[in-house]
C-alpha cells in the first residue's frame, strides 16, 4: 500500500478508536505530506468536518492559497458529495481512495442519495428551494464584485 495510503487508513481508523467515523484523509504535494484531516464530526457538530474537507483547510491554510492544483488526494473512503465539490473547488486533479461508497454503504454509511439528489433538476429534489430575485434591493452582490474586479 502506498505510504500516503496507509497514513489516510491509520488515521481513520484512530479516528474511529477516539469515538469517531472511520474516514481518513491526507493531501500530498511534491512527496510530501502537507496537510491530513479525520472526521470531526464527533468533536465540532459541524456536518461539513469530514476528513477531506479538514485536509483541504489546513492545506490552504498552511500554503495561503486557494489553489490546490498541485496536490494529490489520499482518502481512506470513497469522497461524498460535498468533499467533491470542494476538492473540485480547490483544483485537485487526482484523488486515491481506497474503500468506495458501495463498501460505506454497507456499514451504514450512504451517500447515495446525496449523489442521487444532485443528479436532479432543482425542482425534482427533496429539498425546497425557492428563487427571491433581488426586486428591492439597493445592490446586487454580484454586480458589485464584479464592478471592483
Amino acid at each position: 500500500m502506498d505510504t500516503f495510503m496507509a497514513r489516510a487508513v491509520e488515521l481513520a481508523v484512530h479516528n474511529v478508536k477516539q469515538g469517531g467515523q472511520p474516514f481518513g484523509a491526507v493531501l500530498a504535494m511534491e512527496g510530501n505530506i502537507i496537510s491530513e484531516g479525520v472526521n470531526e464530526l464527533h468533536l465540532t457538530y459541524d456536518v461539513s468536518g469530514h476528513a477531506e474537507m479538514i485536509a483541504i483547510r489546513k492545506a490552504q491554510e498552511k500554503l495561503q492559497t486557494n489553489d490546490l492544483s498541485n496536490c494529490i488526494m489520499y482518502a481512506s473512503g470513497e469522497p461524498c458529495p460535498m468533499c467533491l465539490t470542494a476538492i473540485y473547488y480547490a483544483g485537485i486533479q487526482k484523488v486515491y481512495y481506497a474503500e468506495s461508497i458501495e463498501e460505506a454503504n454497507e456499514v451504514g454509511f450512504s451517500s447515495t442519495f446525496m449523489y442521487e439528489e444532485l443528479g436532479k433538476a432543482r425542482d425534482n429534489r427533496q429539498l425546497t428551494m425557492s428563487y427571491m430575485p433581488l426586486t428591492e434591493a439597493k445592490t446586487s452582490p454580484l454586480q458589485y464584485w464584479n464592478k471592483r474586479k
